[in-house]
């Protein structure tokens, strides 16, 4: 668990998915560390290519509407992101929209039987202190899975305070 996190954001699951959603709160300019899970955790974004559209699909501006994805990694069987939400949206919109996105995008080409596992887990950071400390958690999972021994050799990764460029694209 994260240090500082409101923990009033984020409860154990009453039963399965449907647990995850109650006392949700949605707060226009909070930013929010979610994490959501492919279906029975398949090792979908462990082939490049499918990573590489994947990781286009989560940076294209146009799903973001009014909130702002401040950092991001799509490791092989999940994806943490920091959201920060924008006027008028909620978390779970702002979620489907993205799993949406993501999911036309794996299907091109693709039989499948469904990319992501149905709901989301959710914290709400209280201050900029909590956002570092949440952006390091996140960008660092490759380093704590072993996936890479540098994090700069992943990459299927990004953080607004790189100039939000795809890091897929720049290989």
């Amino acid at each position: 668990m994260l240090a500082g996190m409101d923990q009033s954001a984020h409860h154990r699951p009453a039963q399965g998915h449907a647990g995850l959603r109650r006392g949700r709160r949605s707060i226009a300019g909070h930013v929010y560390l979610v994490t959501f899970v492919t279906r029975d955790r398949r090792p979908l974004f462990s082939d490049p290519v499918i990573a590489h559209d994947m990781a286009r699909a989560i940076t294209d501006k146009r799903l973001w509407y009014r909130s702002r994805l401040m950092a991001w990694v799509l490791m092989p069987d999940h994806w943490h992101g920091l959201i920060e939400l924008g006027a008028t949206e909620t978390l779970p919109v702002c979620v489907q929209r993205l799993k949406a996105n993501t999911s036309r995008s794996f299907r091109v080409g693709r039989q499948h039987d469904g990319v992501w596992a149905p709901g989301f887990h959710d914290r709400a950071l209280r201050s900029s202190d909590d956002l570092r400390v949440a952006a390091r958690y996140v960008i660092a999972n490759p380093l704590r899975a072993g996936l890479v021994d540098e994090i700069g050799k992943y990459p299927y990764w990004d953080a607004v305070w790189l100039g939000n460029e795809c890091l897929a694209d720049r290989s």
